[in-house]
């Protein structure tokens, strides 16, 4: 009969009817016969995989509403599983007559039930023979002692689950056996209803409700579509390989899965089958129907120098948008820096407005003679690039793009350890799962070994208790993840939220990769690492989805010498730091994005440690990066750019944000002070470093200040690009310490571009202090101002003041419109080899000036450049830096983003300064006056 001789629509009609058999019949006739059979996919497929009673839902439980991408292929696998169990185990005997009767396809069936040939459990189980099945009809079969399985069996309840229930205590003492369709219930003398120590066990479409199913290696599980309610549970022990696939964990009292001790030695011959297994679901590159999006879309950047590889999706933001998200004024609020502090006088030209901000009520003065300084070391961060867009460096706007992180496999390629963890199969292999409702998810302790793949974790209480203290209130975690004692876990593609405290936890010598996760939501810290942990953590996918976001308390937290390598995570929209470091917390954290949070964007707190290079933080509501000074960080080639406060503020011990724990009351904080001072020193000491540095890094347009000072430490601030920011560029207002200040661009901050206030150690040389709105450099502490160029700043080009006691050295000076140098008050020091110019014909101040009667501070051989505007001589600008160029000198030739540790860019001064006359006319167009 051909198939062209009826209507396709009404084939389909006659072919609903057909059973599954001669469904398979059909589809070996020909091959339009095969192709009208595969077309019935949506239809009589669909009701023949969701009608049999040993089926579930393909994606149950975490997404039953998302259609499968074949129904057929989905009834396949349910059939082939019926099978797998039995194809590669070992033959009881070398007689080949056994292997044929095992094989064959009318294998002995036996039911029980009342009216069967068995009306018990153990009665049926005493006379079945190798790889029969036992079918169970409906009712409870109840055994009051344990119950041995001595030969390979398949145990399958008859009807709708939930109608065979079995209060039983199963002891497996056989190669395999597999069970299917049944409830679990413990019996009234163990809460163990399943154990093996040797054999395997498939388990497929069951319940366990209230009971626990134990596993001990060399003896495998695959668990295939089952429920754990009730405070069911699964524990592994020392297992080589188990698999646990679209499983529901819901209610538990303590963790739902617990993987425990190495892996051991010996192997069943299920290893292999379960590998094979384990290898079909794809390590690389998601389909889109494992993880949710994300509730919010991130509206973050890329600009400027991007990471190698990366892709970008433009996506632009409004600024009322920004507003609606944050509540704040999308360009930064200006913010109270310190009461009673200021940066000092305020230029001519300048009043205070009613809400506090400065604004130019006349018009500036233009500098017919200004020096042009736009070619210093860092002009290349500021310049357009060749399509004519404006880097992230000078761009007044917010991030105006999405960053499209790699792929894990693109990571995989450049990482050779991560790609190793990623093809890892030991230990027990969680996929598809759903941990909901209950108070922990999945405990490793004792060398355990563990791969998460697509599952959900959500609503969680805590993952499990503390194993070495065995105090559960003791370790109140609200984690999805415990790890200790040099654990390894690989996490891919999950999604982490709702849990009551932190996401991921990891501590006690963890490592594994953590990559294409979906965390957010969360109570405290996305992922919490402590106590020598140091996974590599990659939260990376092609699409936006796997990011770590609105959390309630950190993203990314890291403690007591926890360690690690974070690197590509989009890290957005956390009620604190997107990432806290603190407590000998000493991680890489890399090209990463942090930005929309609600309070600060990276946190390093007391004894925090770790190299924050290449990172991208941004219109967090706090500061950019707030540091502690008992901290020793080292923050390389960092974008910090549009937040509202400070872009990068040290802060003395115990002020700023330090009183915010990233625990709950009832956490661990109780705990550490014992921990940490039995901690090995080795996990804190990776790289020996004694002084906090601050190199090649770009903060611009933050609300306030763009570096803040406040420390009792010493500070390295280096080849820095400081502009644009709504308050002074750097301010140093407390520094007992030695805060070096080389080869920085400040330049056209709202105020001023470099304040110190008075008992401070400061040293400034080598800098570009480039048309601040205040004085360019304004100083009242101790210290030294040598060789910077102060060029086009509307107030003082340098003020010194007070009790200073200081040195100012071979400076290249040209105000606006105030004073090259002045020195106001009882300055103790010198004051000689400075070159000053005058920038504008009209400003009647002198170049430099000195109180009256002030006999302790020293001046000498410092150049005067006055000019006379001759009618002939009103064109090119008469001087220019040179011998050397326009300060910084300093420059990083891949942008701010250096790879080189410790890195330490080349710092180049000239004893020898001096001015050349540019003119059109002749020498008499400018005269100098040399004291």
């Amino acid at each position: 009969m051909e198939v062209g001789s009826l209507p396709v629509e009404l084939w389909r009609v006659i072919l609903a009817y057909l059973p599954l058999p001669d469904l398979g019949r059909c589809c070996q006739v020909c091959r339009a016969w095969r192709e009208l059979i595969l077309s019935l996919d949506n239809t009589r497929w669909r009701q023949l995989c969701l009608g049999c009673p040993e089926c579930r839902h393909p994606n149950w439980p975490s997404q039953p509403h998302l259609e499968p991408p074949s129904w057929r292929e989905a009834l396949k696998q349910h059939a082939l599983a019926t099978r797998t169990w039995t194809q590669n185990g070992p033959e009881l005997q070398s007689s080949a007559c056994l292997l044929f009767f095992r094989r064959r396809k009318d294998r002995r069936v036996w039911h029980v039930g009342p009216g069967c040939e068995f009306e018990t459990l153990r009665g049926a189980l005493g006379v079945v023979g190798p790889y029969d099945r036992v079918v169970l009809h409906p009712g409870v079969y109840e055994e009051q002692a344990e119950v041995a399985l001595k030969v390979p069996v398949e145990l399958v309840g008859l009807g709708r689950l939930g109608e065979v229930s079995l209060l039983v205590c199963m002891e497996q003492q056989c190669p395999t056996a597999r069970l299917c369709n049944l409830v679990f219930m413990p019996p009234w003398f163990s809460t163990v209803v399943y154990k093996t120590s040797w054999g395997h066990v498939q388990l497929d479409n069951c319940n366990f409700e209230g009971a626990q199913l134990q596993i001990r290696g060399p003896g495998t599980c695959q668990a295939r579509f089952c429920s754990f309610s009730q405070g069911s549970s699964a524990h592994l022990l020392g297992v080589v390989l188990s698999l646990l696939d679209s499983c529901d964990f819901s209610g538990s009292d303590t963790a739902s899965v617990t993987v425990e001790g190495p892996p051991v030695l010996e192997r069943n011959w299920a290893c292999k089958h379960l590998a094979g297994l384990a290898r079909t679901f794809p390590s690389c590159g998601m389909s889109g129907n494992n993880g949710s999006s994300p509730r919010g879309q991130l509206t973050g950047s890329t600009g400027g120098h991007q990471p190698s590889g990366n892709n970008v999706k433009k996506e632009h933001v409004s600024i009322e948008d920004w507003q609606k998200r944050t509540g704040v004024d999308a360009v930064c609020q200006g913010t109270v820096i310190e009461d009673g502090w200021s940066d000092g006088e305020h230029s001519e030209g300048e009043e205070e407005s009613r809400d506090g901000e400065k604004t130019n009520t006349k018009h500036p003065f233009i500098m017919d003679y200004k020096i042009p300084c736009d070619n210093h070391g860092l002009s290349h961060l500021l310049k357009p690039r060749a399509d004519g867009s404006l880097p992230l460096a000078s761009s007044p706007d917010p991030p105006p793009v999405t960053p499209e992180p790699l792929t894990l496999q693109q990571e995989l390629e450049r990482d050779p350890e991560a790609q190793m963890l990623a093809a890892s199969t030991l230990g027990c292999i969680l996929r598809r799962c759903l941990f909901r409702e209950g108070k922990g998810g999945v405990h490793l302790s004792n060398y355990g070994q563990a791969r998460l793949e697509g599952n959900v974790f959500r609503g969680l209480n805590y993952a499990v208790r503390c194993i070495q203290n065995s105090t559960v209130n003791k370790s109140y975690l609200n984690v999805c993840l415990l790890l200790s004692h040099l654990l390894q876990i690989v996490m891919l593609r999950n999604e982490v939220c709702e849990c009551r405290a932190s996401g991921v936890f990891l501590r006690l010598s963890a490592q594994g990769l953590i990559a294409e996760n979906n965390i957010h939501s969360n109570g405290e810290a996305g992922l919490d690492i402590r106590k020598g942990a140091n996974p590599i953590i990659v939260v990376t996918a092609a699409s936006l989805g796997n990011h770590i976001f609105q959390g309630q308390a950190a993203g990314i937290a890291i403690n007591e010498n926890g360690r690690g390598m974070i690197t590509e995570n989009v890290i957005k929209e956390n009620q604190w730091g997107g990432v806290d470091i603190r407590r000998g917390g000493d991680p890489i954290l890399r090209n990463n994005y942090i930005c929309y949070g609600f309070s600060d964007g990276v946190v390093v707190g007391e004894r925090g440690r770790g190299l924050i290079e290449g990172n991208h933080v941004y219109c967090n509501k706090g500061c950019g990066v707030w540091v502690m000074s008992s901290s020793l960080p080292q923050l390389l080639g960092n974008y910090i750019t549009h937040n509202c406060m400070y872009g990068l503020a040290v802060f003395l011990e115990g002020e700023g944000r330090e009183g915010q724990e990233n625990l709950n009351e009832e956490g661990e904080l109780f705990a550490w002070e014992s921990d940490l001072d039995s901690e090995d020193e080795r996990h804190s000491a990776r790289r020996s470093i004694s002084v906090a540095l601050v190199e090649s890094n770009c903060m611009s347009y933050n609300g306030a200040v763009g570096l803040y000072v406040k420390s009792s430490e010493p500070l390295n601030v280096f080849a820095n690009l400081v502009n644009s920011n709504r308050g002074t560029g750097i301010a140093v207002l407390q520094s007992s310490q030695l805060t070096r200040l080389v080869t920085n661009c400040i330049l056209e901050n709202v105020r001023g571009g470099v304040t110190v206030e008075k008992d401070c150690r400061v040293e400034l040389r080598g800098n570009g202090i480039y048309e601040n709105s205040g004085h360019g450099v304004g100083f009242s502490g101790n210290g030294q101002i040598v060789e910077n160029d102060v060029v086009g700043n509307r107030g003082y080009g340098i003020q010194v003041s007070g009790n200073a006691d200081i040195k100012v050295l071979r400076n290249r000076v040209q105000p606006a419109q105030g004073c090259g140098i002045a020195v106001l008050g009882p300055v103790k020091g010198v004051v000689h080899d400075n070159l000053l110019f005058q920038g504008h014909p009209g400003n009647k101040k002198t170049l430099l000036h000195m109180d009256p009667g002030n006999d302790s501070c020293v001046k000498k051989k410092n150049l005067y450049f006055y000019v006379f505007a001759f009618r002939s001589c009103t064109s090119a600008p008469p001087w220019v830096l040179e011998n050397p160029p326009p300060r910084p000198l300093a420059s990083s030739p891949s942008g701010l983003s250096s790879s080189r540790y410790p890195s330490r860019l080349g710092i180049s001064m000239t004893t020898r300064i001096s001015a050349t006359v540019e003119s059109g006319c002749h020498s008499g167009s400018m005269f100098c006056s040399i004291l």
